[in-house]
């Protein structure tokens, strides 16, 4: 089965959305986390059918959902969870907010490392908790854990480890040394574990799997939540579906007690999406994966070529984390975003001089970008 990823939906009349930011001006959006593709056949054949069947009533996740999400969480990341752990949310952000209410008490402090994706800067304040940070290190081309500046940067009050995997935006995929010294650290100091593991189904190097840290074993799993869903790999961040794995009963209850009357439901076509992608999206997103492969081939060679610009190759993601510094850029983002092409800020997950590229988007969008980024800084070098 084939799939044109070269094809372009016209996103520009759609309101709100990722094109429709730069309305009226010829700047390319590489900056939000989604891709320009349309959604699986499945997915669009199970919402067809669901709309055609006309009645939307209130719906709770039914057996043929939770058995594909379980199914699917096995065959990729052989880690078999039972019905039972499952908490539905209607998004992965509302999920480590909820972990933040859930964990620990006012004025405790919540723990993450930067750069990482701006809301986990947030969710600590969004519920009277201290943020307390650690940076990542770049080391012989990968970001690293510095481990005893992490395990120094937590005080007694520390509640709550928010753990970012793979990584947004530098794209690391942790292994299991990794994950397993944040577990004993975890034990050592009684953390509790919050996951985010959103692109876990975006893995581009093979030779490094993803590991959900709840699967290193039932002692971390007791004190970790891990948020899921099918928004990333499947393309459909808007229908709201996703998930937490919360295996600790009591964990379990104290995170569904602090969601009462705040969290709605996810909405049936969200739900009816995620049995779709789960089940039968699997041809499609083999074939996404060997596009973004190539995709981020060529973001790294014309960034290499760019002068005063790096990269390092994400392990997962089709988001690209780009050091811009050794250009002498007080403002990247705006440089580009003149020169047509819409980045994301590094400013924003913590770390300035930076910009995330999506290149989840066809070939000839991410190539014209990639070109007007060179010929900016050609030119601004040329002055």
């Amino acid at each position: 089965m084939s799939f044109d990823f070269n094809r372009h939906p016209d996103r520009r009349g759609v309101p709100g959305e990722k094109w429709g930011r730069f309305t009226g001006r010829d700047i390319l959006p590489l900056w939000v986390a989604d891709m320009d593709f349309t959604a699986p056949p499945p997915v669009l054949e199970a919402l067809h059918a669901r709309i055609d069947h006309g009645v939307f009533g209130y719906t709770e996740p039914w057996p043929s959902l939770i058995e594909a999400v379980i199914d699917g969480i096995a065959q990729d990341h052989g880690w078999r969870v039972q019905p039972d752990w499952l908490v539905w949310l209607p998004g992965v952000v509302t999920g480590f907010n909820l972990a933040c209410r859930a964990v620990g008490e006012t004025g405790d402090g919540v723990f993450t490392a930067t750069p990482v994706y701006p809301p986990f800067l947030f969710a600590p304040g969004n519920s009277d908790r201290r943020l307390i940070t650690c940076p990542l290190e770049l080391e012989n081309g990968r970001w690293q854990w510095n481990r005893e500046a992490t395990a120094a940067a937590m005080d007694p009050h520390t509640r709550l480890f928010m753990l970012c995997n793979p990584h947004n935006p530098v794209g690391r995929v942790f292994d299991r040394d990794e994950l397993a010294w944040i577990a004993a650290l975890a034990e050592e100091r009684d953390l509790v574990i919050c996951s985010d593991e959103i692109h876990c189904g975006l893995v581009l190097d093979q030779d490094r799997p993803h590991i959900p840290i709840a699967a290193l074993d039932e002692q971390v799993a007791r004190r970790t939540i891990t948020l899921m869903a099918p928004s990333k790999t499947w393309n459909i961040p808007a229908l709201y579906s996703s998930f937490a794995i919360i295996p600790d009963a009591g964990l379990r209850q104290r995170y569904r007690h602090v969601m009462r009357g705040i969290v709605p439901q996810v909405n049936v076509l969200g739900l009816v999406a995620t049995e779709a992608a789960y089940r039968d999206g699997g041809p499609w997103r083999a074939a996404l994966l060997d596009y973004l492969c190539a995709n981020r081939a060529r973001v790294l060679e014309a960034v290499a070529a760019m002068p005063g610009l790096s990269t390092t190759s994400p392990e997962a993601t089709y988001l690209a984390w780009i050091d811009c510094r050794g250009a002498g850029l007080d403002d990247p983002a705006t440089f580009f975003e003149a020169a047509g092409v819409g980045l994301s800020d590094g400013r924003g997950f913590g770390l300035p001089g930076f910009v995330r590229l999506n290149f989840g988007c066809t070939r000839a969008t991410l190539d014209e970008a990639l070109g007007r980024m060179a010929h900016a800084l050609n030119r601004r070098a040329a002055q």
